[in-house]
């Protein structure tokens, strides 16, 4: 498997020292408590994919307000903003390149739950319920911070912040992002995502893929329909999408090797109004997922197959549309360690713990196909909470410590990647 390794000896020796380290500090309490507010504004209006207006004005108003000059990507939301000593002139493109700080923006359709929370959601069925506030939040308070140190002479190298837009949204918004010029004059790129099973104060990294593969299915059955006292007689449509909810699944992971870990999940039925009526119309969606790329690249058959096996022997007719969505996000190796060395500087070695590659999409990944990059994990737990949490989930809030602690990385790692490729 491929695990997080420590580096030989890490156990005897400190910390690489982050050049500038002495001037990061502590965060100031103001913009500590500055970001915890931009956090639960974000909180309080979520906005879904390529609808994130709100969300990048007022991030194009905060950059701005800190001297900088944030341009709205072309797709209307989302923003990328660059900090440092030649970008307004292009000198870094084709030289050094940047490090890129990349955060996704938008929010789920689903509602908040919470119900003692002052800063739960006001918008009826949508939700933060993934951390993209807090990730926006964390590159939105690295950059104020390596702005600072711009003005004061001391970033080496310049940075690019990628506020992007619909996450969410399968194949996702990175494409779009790219597509407008989000990764030009970029050698490098850096993300994180919330993990509510790994305490505030620590981060999770791996080498090499640490999210899988995700696409989406949508299936529609058809019969002629009828009365429910004469099944016989035509398509008993509801006990097909029935059989094609519980056997496609089956089929599928029959026809893969099991180590690809291939999972075929239905998130949405329908079909029907009445009681005593055989539909004419059903349908299914859900997500497949895959930790291997060999048999990804296999799924869509696979899956076409199993549904018009199983439709036929209903005598349903089923269309299948089977939308490719991202790769696995794959680790390189030196920019994970640069994470882990960050954070070792910043918060010591027991900050930094490994962490299993998990079945969650990512369009991070399409970033990793230009250039290379690392995600961390993020943890949002309250130490010595017990309470069980997990992404997507209409409860789902953070230990707002973690903001700090991304930033610090993020910070962290601008300073020392500076260091390590300076000429």
């Amino acid at each position: 498997m491929n695990q997080l390794k420590p580096r030989e000896s890490e156990a005897d020796q400190p910390g690489e020292a982050v050049p500038g380290s002495a001037l990061l500090g502590a965060l100031p309490d103001a913009l500590r408590a500055e970001l915890i507010d931009f956090r639960r504004d974000l909180h309080m209006h979520p906005e879904l994919g390529n609808q994130e207006f709100r969300t990048t004005a007022a991030l194009k108003a905060r950059l701005e307000k800190a001297g900088l000059a944030p341009r709205v990507l072309g797709v209307g939301t989302g923003l990328v903003c660059d900090i440092g000593t030649g970008t307004e002139t292009g000198e870094w493109e084709g030289g050094r390149g940047m490090l890129a700080l990349r955060a996704d923006i938008d929010a789920l359709p689903i509602p908040d739950t919470k119900t003692t929370c002052a800063y739960r959601s006001t918008v009826p069925d949508r939700a933060h319920a993934c951390g993209h506030d807090v990730h926006t939040t964390v590159v939105l308070g690295a950059g104020l911070v390596l702005a600072d140190l711009d003005r004061l002479g001391l970033l080496p190298n310049p940075v690019r912040l990628i506020f992007q837009p619909a996450e969410e949204v399968l194949p996702g918004g990175a494409a779009d992002a790219i597509a407008c010029g989000a990764l030009e004059g970029v050698r490098k790129i850096i993300a994180l995502h919330c993990d509510p099973k790994v305490d505030a104060g620590r981060i999770g990294l791996r080498h090499g893929a640490i999210t899988s593969a995700c696409d989406r299915l949508d299936v529609t059955l058809d019969g002629p329909g009828g009365h429910t006292a004469r099944p016989h007689l035509t398509t008993d449509l509801v006990t097909a999408v029935a059989k094609v909810a519980t056997e496609v699944p089956a089929v599928v992971a029959r026809r893969v090797d099991a180590r690809s870990g291939l999972v075929l999940t239905w998130g949405r039925i329908e079909s029907g109004h009445i009681c005593n009526v055989i539909p004419q119309h059903a349908e299914l969606s859900g997500t497949v997922r895959c930790l291997d790329l060999d048999a990804w690249r296999e799924a869509p058959d696979v899956v076409h197959a199993a549904v018009q096996e199983i439709a036929d022997l209903y005598r349903a007719k089923p269309v299948v549309n089977y939308v490719r969505g991202v790769p696995p996000v794959v680790n390189d190796p030196a920019v994970t360690d640069l994470l882990r060395d960050a954070m070792t500087a910043r918060r010591g070695p027991d900050s930094v713990e490994g962490t299993p590659q998990s079945l969650g999409g990512e369009d991070f990944s399409w970033y990793l196909e230009h250039v290379p990059g690392a995600m961390a994990r993020l943890g949002v737990k309250p130490p010595q909470d017990r309470t069980s949490r997990d992404l997507h989930q209409g409860d789902f809030d953070v230990d707002e410590a973690a903001i700090t602690v991304g930033v610090e990385l993020f910070t962290a790692a601008a300073l020392l990647d500076a260091a390590r490729s300076a000429p």
